[in-house]
């Protein structure tokens, strides 16, 4: 997240923007289902619809520009080793809280996966790199979206995979979750490593050619800062809103 963006010329703060961006509608959303779900607020407008155009508009870029940051990256071992321990850390805070569905394999799961295969594909392979690249496999991302339900396709052109791979319960982190699996936040390896791998392609080949100026200073005030601290924030903020969520629940009456 907020991870190795130094550059020679300067730090590169459109990402730390557009991140932050999504750190606070990521907030902004935790906060609403918390008050919906934990508080028992009746927000009408809170409804599945809003909620499955929502979480993706936040994590989508999320991923990708995680994915950029690989060409910011010295030590992608590294990061994905912190990302591992991070997800680690909340699966054991969601499971002692006991305050909802326990987070298996969720977006700091796959940001460590991705991260971990990608520096592998780097170091053994070539680098993922250029435009035609980043579209190919973005268009590989949005085929494989419904991987979890047990297909990949676009529109009518669907295609059926072998229900083996949903029959186990060892392949949930891979994507292919059995119909005992729960998590409350699930973002397993595929679909998302496309998408991850699309974000590094795509700023390997921008960092190659120079990035232009108005990348380079574009910022709003304090977003582009919770941007670059992106990790702490989101480690801080959903206790903090939780307790809120609490109080409301046990202290105002609505």
């Amino acid at each position: 997240m907020g991870v190795e963006l130094e550059q020679s010329k300067g730090r590169v703060t459109f990402f730390d923007t557009i991140r932050g961006i999504s750190v606070v509608s990521m907030i902004l959303f935790h906060f609403t289902y918390d008050l919906f779900f934990i508080s028992q607020i009746k927000l009408t407008w809170f409804t599945p619809l809003v909620m499955q155009i929502w979480v993706p508009s936040i994590s989508y870029p999320f991923i990708f520009i995680a994915g950029c940051m690989c060409a910011f990256s010295k030590n992608s071992f590294k990061r994905a080793g912190v990302y591992g321990l991070v997800a680690l850390a909340i699966f054991a805070a969601t499971t002692f809280a006991n305050i909802d569905t326990p987070i298996n394999f969720g977006i700091f799961f796959c940001m460590a996966s991705c991260t971990l295969v990608e520096a592998l594909i780097s170091r053994f392979a070539i680098p993922p790199k250029g435009y035609a690249a980043a579209i190919l496999f973005l268009l590989l991302f949005v085929i494989c979206i419904p991987i979890s339900a047990g297909h990949i396709g676009i529109g009518n052109i669907v295609f059926s995979l072998p229900k083996e791979l949903y029959q186990t319960p060892y392949l949930a982190w891979a994507g292919f979750p059995s119909p005992s699996f729960s998590s409350g936040d699930y973002y397993p390896l595929l679909p998302y490593l496309f998408l991850y791998v699309s974000g590094a392609a795509f700023n390997r080949q921008l960092k190659a050619e120079g990035y232009p100026n108005w990348m380079k200073t574009f910022s709003l005030p304090l977003i582009t800062e919770m941007g670059k601290h992106s990790l702490i924030v989101y480690i801080l903020h959903q206790p903090i809103l939780l307790l809120i969520a609490l109080f409301v629940s046990q202290n105002i009456v609505l």
